[in-house]
């Protein structure tokens, strides 16, 4: 049987929903700056500027910073499907350091979704564009909506 055509602008407008819906009540990605530059059915951008109190001893961006950067923007994307999905297992590869007032981007790409499991792959650049990490994750669907049908949290 043929599966109906997915309504592309109802599953973007739910998207930006469920990514609005869950920055506000994302309290750790709020207090490191980050902003949500796109949102669209499994994928998710987001930014954060490296401020001095995020550098290592090295006057780098300390490597843990950039991960959360990163595994927000994986959030984001596996969870803007509005079906309640948590991470399973991530990596990262660090190319280059961030400096200080760098503006780095995490964009996040769903590559699967299979049944419960999906991966989804994460490039972190700074506003030069050179790539600063490489990230992999992997997300597990644990049931249940982000958003209610009325729009709401549940």
């Amino acid at each position: 049987m043929d599966k109906p055509p997915i309504d592309l602008q109802a599953a973007q407008a739910l998207a930006v929903a469920v990514g609005a819906a869950l920055f506000a009540r994302d309290p750790a990605s709020q207090a490191l700056g980050m902003q949500i530059a796109e949102m669209r059915p499994g994928y998710a951008r987001m930014t954060m500027t490296i401020r001095a109190d995020m550098l290592n001893g090295h006057q780098s961006c300390h490597g843990g910073f950039i991960f959360t950067l990163a595994d927000s923007a994986f959030a984001f994307a596996c969870n803007s499907h509005n079906i309640n999905t948590v991470g399973a297992a991530c990596t990262i590869d660090y190319l280059a350091p961030g400096r200080l007032g760098d503006v780095l981007t995490a964009e996040a790409v769903e590559q699967v979704q299979a049944g419960r499991s999906g991966v989804y792959d994460v490039a972190i650049r700074n506003q030069e564009g050179r790539t600063i990490a490489l990230f992999r994750g992997k997300s597990h669907r644990v049931g249940g909506e982000v958003l209610s049908f009325s729009g709401l949290p549940v």
